[in-house]
């Protein structure tokens, strides 16, 4: 992607965010989990992508992780030319070099989880990011882990219930989106991630109450085998 048109596409994950009538949905390709192993192994990026796109949702995530995930930064750029929509690349960065290769891949933004980096690191990678062009979706799971994602500046987080996103033990707190929405400051998006709209989980009614600008969703759509349907009625 060339300095011009990587100029034009600054900041159109947020603004993709913020430009929806309803709860603005992040539509997620994963092929499988640590938990859960396979979702839908055999998914065609691009094909998945465009019935996101079908069906309603403002932007795409990309686990571009291949060990646990069994993706690739080859579904990212897939999946970008497809649709069209701004991509969330979806991974453990931790360094410069991670953000620098999001940038090389195309990512429209990249996730930095508040759990995986000192705070002076969350900072520097936040920065970094912003000045490459590409949006932050900055992760948390506690009261103490937002203000660490204020203090770096962050003014688009997710709220992940998934206690363990690396472990194979299935530990999600249905609630923790819901209790944690009062907490936020109201210049920041808001996101609510996982376990959202599977059964027994977290539906959008309570995400729409607990007032988020958007909800990150993976399995719901993966397995539904109707992406476009089941996003459509998500929406509704």
């Amino acid at each position: 992607m060339g300095t011009d048109e990587r100029a034009c596409r600054a900041g159109r994950f947020k603004q993709a965010l913020l430009a929806s009538d309803d709860v603005a949905i992040i539509a997620e390709i994963k092929r499988r989990s640590p938990s859960r192993g396979d979702l839908n192994a055999g998914l065609d990026p691009a094909e998945m992508a465009a019935a996101y796109r079908d069906g309603g949702a403002s932007c795409l995530s990309v686990l571009t992780n291949q060990e646990m995930f069994g993706g690739s930064g080859d579904d990212l750029a897939a999946a970008a030319i497809a649709s069209d929509l701004p991509v969330l690349r979806k991974d453990f960065i931790t360094s410069a070099e991670d953000v620098y290769e999001s940038h090389a891949m195309g990512a429209d933004a990249l996730l930095l989880i508040v759990a995986e980096l000192a705070t002076a690191q969350l900072a520097e990678l936040h920065e970094l990011s912003l000045s490459l062009g590409m949006d932050v979706l900055t992760e948390v799971k506690s009261e103490s882990e937002l203000r660490a994602a204020l203090q770096a500046g962050a003014d688009v987080i997710g709220v992940n219930q998934r206690e363990k996103p690396k472990s194979e033990a299935f530990t999600m707190d249905y609630q923790r989106a819901e209790r944690m929405a009062p907490l936020f400051p109201g210049h920041v998006v808001k996101v609510a991630e996982s376990g959202i709209a599977v059964p027994g989980g977290t539906s959008m009614a309570a995400v729409r109450g607990a007032g988020y600008d958007a909800a990150l969703i993976g399995e719901a759509l993966v397995t539904s085998g109707d992406p476009v349907k089941r996003l459509r009625e998500l929406l509704a």
